[in-house]
């Protein structure tokens, strides 16, 4: 099978340029953009022009590179003076996915290291850097989905949620990794999309991809989920994450949630598949996972045309979080983990 991402990366460095695929021109336009200053970074970010947990920890990382390559610095304390105050702006931009704020802390970290060498090679290792969050992020996805295949079998048919494939990531993705490597394997695994309200990133992303890909996809409305598993379709589920709590509690796309609940009242395996840097240890239970909410415009008027009454209330949040007792398997770079989670976490970073 034809990689499809060897031509259509969602976020890459080339000749100096950060590079993304605008997502939100999707399905109907591939459109790449150049972002050249650190708010533009942050504002691909925020309107979900670069998004996926991964993908989002990528851009930043580059955009930390970007914000300080061309800053004059007489020494290491006005140069990181410069660079925590463009860390902490691109921190601001969305509150939920652990990615972003690893990279940006793994992007410190290497900077506090080099202290003692001067600004100049400080910038060159902080753009190392970022190609290696991307690079190190493509074979965990690649890892992901061949543990994912340990659970699957030829001729399933899998629903998943939200966009958690390629254009999520630096490639492959996490719980569309396993589809692909099926592919290549010639496996038949078919797959039904969630459309994903309020945004239809299931409908405008996933099915692109998976399109593209020669992965046999139907697309469904979120709230025909149940009856399709009603009906015995639905052999597993997989879903992404953009945070894990150290107790296996899961956020992810807002509607992700009821699909577990579903998919234990139809005794259907609910797996959720992401890389070790989403898990976020510091965070105890997903009480404590912060919820990003967003503009009302996305529910009254999603794509330029009302479908609620001016001045209607809308709550509108971006994720939700499923209990760890409703997810069978988490699946990560480093083998599949079963309940306690608390424990089979843990040793993950012993």
């Amino acid at each position: 099978m034809e990689n499809i991402f060897d031509k259509i990366l969602s976020v890459k460095m080339e000749d100096g340029d950060l590079i993304i695929l605008d997502q939100t021109k999707l399905p109907e336009e591939t459109t790449f953009i150049t972002l050249e200053k650190v708010e533009d970074v942050w504002d691909a970010i925020f309107h979900l022009k670069v998004r996926g947990a991964p993908a989002i920890g990528i851009a930043a990382a580059y955009g930390l590179y970007i914000a300080v390559r061309n800053i004059d610095a007489p020494d290491f304390d006005a140069f990181w003076a410069e660079l925590k105050k463009a860390s902490d702006y691109l921190a601001s931009s969305r509150p939920t996915a652990v990615n972003l704020f690893w990279a940006l802390k793994r992007m410190e970290r290497k900077a506090l290291a080099a202290k003692d060498k001067n600004v100049a090679e400080i910038k060159d290792i902080l753009k190392e850097e970022a190609q290696l969050i991307r690079d190190e992020d493509e074979a965990m996805c690649r890892a992901i989905g061949e543990n994912a295949l340990t659970l699957f079998r030829d001729g399933m048919t899998v629903l998943t949620h939200c966009n958690a494939g390629g254009l999520a990531t630096a490639q492959y993705g996490t719980a569309l990794s396993p589809l692909y490597l099926a592919k290549e394997k010639g496996w038949d695994i078919k797959v039904y999309a969630d459309e994903t309200r309020p945004l239809l990133q299931g409908a405008r992303l996933t099915t692109w991809e998976l399109q593209k890909g020669g992965v046999d996809v139907t697309l469904i409305c979120d709230n025909m989920a149940a009856m399709v598993m009603s009906k015995g379709i639905i052999d597993a589920i997989i879903v992404g994450c953009d945070r894990v709590a150290a107790n296996g509690d899961a956020a992810n796309k807002i509607g992700t949630y009821g699909l577990a609940v579903l998919a234990k009242y139809h005794n259907i395996p609910f797996y959720v598949a992401g890389p070790t840097s989403t898990i976020d240890m510091d965070t105890k239970t997903g009480m404590d996972i912060p919820i990003e909410e967003r503009k009302e415009c996305e529910v009254s008027c999603g794509f330029g045309k009302r479908t609620a009454p001016e001045g209607v209330k809308v709550f509108n949040p971006a994720f939700d979080v499923t209990p760890n007792e409703l997810i069978t398997a988490i699946i990560t770079e480093k083998g599949v983990l079963k309940q306690p989670y608390t424990e089979s976490l843990a040793k993950l970073f012993e």
